[in-house]
């Protein structure tokens, strides 16, 4: 039994000190149950190859004793799902646009030097980013070694689990023909503000009026209220299209983002210097309190253009990403057998 001796002293080697022996004495009698079970069905005594392939079967010393050893991982397979979405959440969705919309724009201002802010903005989100990597690591090992002790997922209901979705039905024709009504009020009231300035200004149109540059972009605002009308058109004339829907949504967003981009660059492009020419004061009721008027409805209106150009900005990435999984979808089903599809 030489071999099974070294092989009990390589296992023994790798064992925590305040377990050896218990643990060598179960192995030793698990291992002497098998040999004896072999000698039994052979009726003589095992040779050297042939214990040695018992001992091989059980793998290597240090395999062995990892079975026995407790766990060493920071955070265990059941947990690290949890883990990565809250890494995700923190690091990606909830750091990276604080410091892009608050805290670097703050930099911006401050500073001098943009290329340096820009720099310390870097340098600041790294530094947030790794300590946040560091505590929810550092929490989730505490969780990881006191679930046990927690009984952290013992205690669960079946109800309480969330509802399966409802599967996304097409819109009804009701409905397009209900959007497709708004639209084309919409498009009439578009029409009906160069004609009534009151519909849009309210009674600031007494001694306030569209200024110069409405005249170059509220074409282009009247073609692209059209085109959401004709989405909406071809969307109840063919409703088996369903690439269609997406696609155009993300095309109108794209024409809404780029004009936006337009109107509010020409707005910082006047040549009388002014910064906000959306509207002007009538010239027949000229004074400095109607021109602090208008700079306030200026500066408001510039606002407004601004958080839709972020609004617009943050819809197409999403129509981006649901129009390309919409594909994939569409590309796996069409490869799957058509049980699978059925199924």
């Amino acid at each position: 039994m030489e071999l099974l001796d070294r092989y009990l002293r390589g296992v023994r080697f790798w064992l925590p000190k305040g377990q050896q022996q218990d643990i060598i004495a179960e192995l030793s009698s698990d291992l002497h149950s098998q040999i004896e079970d072999k000698e039994t069905e052979l009726g003589r005594a095992l040779n050297d190859a042939e214990l040695e392939a018992i001992l091989r079967r059980c793998g290597a010393p240090i395999v062995v004793a990892s079975r026995y050893r407790p766990q060493t991982q920071l955070i265990g397979p059941t947990l690290f799902p949890i883990y990565q979405f809250v890494l995700k959440v923190v690091l990606l969705w909830i750091l990276v646009p604080v410091f892009l919309v608050i805290v670097g724009p703050t930099f911006l201002v401050t500073a001098t030097n943009r290329g340096g802010a820009v720099g310390e903005t870097l340098s600041t989100l790294w530094t947030a980013e790794f300590v946040a990597a560091g505590v929810i690591t550092l929490i989730f090992a505490i969780i990881e070694r006191a679930q046990a002790k927690l009984k952290l997922f013992e205690k669960w209901d079946l109800r309480s689990l969330p509802p399966a979705p409802k599967t996304k039905q097409p819109p009804t024709r009701t409905q397009s023909v209900f959007e497709m009504i708004c639209g084309v009020l919409g498009l009439l009231y578009l029409l009906a503000i160069p004609h009534y300035p009151f519909l849009i200004l309210g009674p600031a149109a007494a001694f306030l009026k569209p200024a110069p540059m409405w005249h170059s972009y509220f074409l282009p605002v009247v073609l692209l209220s059209a085109t959401g009308l004709a989405r909406q058109s071809l969307n109840l004339a063919h409703p088996d299209w369903t690439w269609f829907p997406p696609a155009a949504r993300l095309l109108t967003t794209v024409l809404s983002l780029a004009l936006l981009n337009f109107m509010l660059d020409a707005a910082a492009r006047t040549p009388n210097g002014e910064w906000h020419p959306y509207v002007v004061v009538n010239s027949l009721h000229g004074s400095a309190q109607l021109g602090r008027v208008a700079a306030i409805v200026n500066l408001s209106i510039l606002l407004t253009f601004a958080s839709m150009w972020i609004g617009f900005g943050i819809a197409a990435i999403v129509q981006s990403w649901r129009l390309v999984r919409y594909f994939r979808k569409r590309s796996a089903g069409a490869q799957q057998p058509a049980s699978m599809q059925a199924l």
